[in-house]
């Protein structure tokens, strides 16, 4: 078995997908979901991330078609969700309630926050232009960084204080809402 590791493709995939997965546009929705439910399982939230994001660049096309959904039915789906949690960033309000707590690092951190419809799409798409190892290897550093932010998340909060943290998150709020909008409006065409 022949590897082909290259930087340029590594470094590009990381970079698409570092923007895709905005761990930093997304320290308002940790932090709020931190101190909705208490602790937050970094370490658990990274690993189901990383295999969510592995098991779909391998297998993510045959999952949807076995299920009868395509990659464009599940990019809609997950624009509404990150509408919603647009929504709350920007109004302040609480739709997401979480009855357990540990669920919190699984959904909605790990998938949709981290490894969501946009992560994956976007995982697929690579696929076709790059060589499967350099993805591999973008996905781990892209992992690596979102552990360290939710790792330092209470560091992140007091850093920025409570009207910091309010101006980020309604900002951030509005972005997550425009890729929530561009992601469905790019999608929903397909579907028709």
């Amino acid at each position: 078995m022949e590897f082909h590791f290259n930087f340029k493709e590594i470094f590009t995939a990381s970079m698409v997908l570092f923007a895709v997965i905005d761990i930093v546009g997304s320290i308002p929705i940790i932090i709020s979901l931190r101190n909705k439910v208490g602790h937050l399982h970094s370490g658990r939230a990274s690993i189901v991330a990383a295999c969510i994001m592995v098991a779909f660049l391998f297998i993510g096309e045959e999952i949807l078609k076995l299920i009868g959904i395509d990659v464009n039915s599940f990019a809609v789906a997950g624009s509404f969700i990150i509408f919603f949690l647009a929504i709350e960033m920007i109004l302040g309000i609480s739709l997401y309630k979480d009855d357990e707590p540990e669920t919190a690092s699984i959904v909605p951190i790990a998938f949709p926050l981290i490894a969501g419809a946009g992560t994956i799409t976007t995982l697929l798409s690579l696929r076709s232009e790059y060589y499967v190892e350099n993805i591999i290897v973008a996905v781990i550093v892209n992992i690596i960084f979102v552990y360290l932010v939710l790792k330092s998340s209470r560091t992140i909060e007091k850093v920025l204080g409570k009207n910091g943290l309010g101006v980020i998150r309604k900002v951030f709020g509005v972005i997550l809402l425009a890729i929530a909008v561009k992601l469905f409006a790019s999608n929903i065409n397909e579907l028709f």
